[in-house]
């Protein structure tokens, strides 16, 4: 799991069956005090996110397969939920 903040939508004209009705998100990746990382993922959202918001994110294909519901779908990596706050050696820090 990876915690990321919700940078923007990605469209795609032609795409997979599996993407069908299911929105795409641009990433920023962050760390464990929710410093971006530099890096990034594009997710598919099941959790209706929305810009700006942090997000936990499930980056492991067969996972992310299982919670789509498709064995077959050729997918990475998922939102699986929103973030309102996260604990780090005892500091609680919030989603801002």
């Amino acid at each position: 799991m990876k915690l990321g903040r919700v940078a923007g939508t990605v469209v795609s004209t032609i795409s997979h069956p599996a993407y069908d009705a299911r929105p795409l998100l641009m990433c920023d990746l962050l760390d464990s005090v929710g410093e971006d990382t530099g890096d990034y993922l594009i997710c598919i959202d099941t959790v209706d996110a929305g810009s700006g918001e942090i997000v936990l994110i499930l980056d492991e294909g067969n996972g992310a397969r299982q919670v789509l519901g498709d064995p077959q779908a050729p997918v990475r990596a998922v939102i699986v939920g929103i973030v309102d706050q996260w604990q780090v050696d005892e500091e609680t820090i919030e989603a801002v």
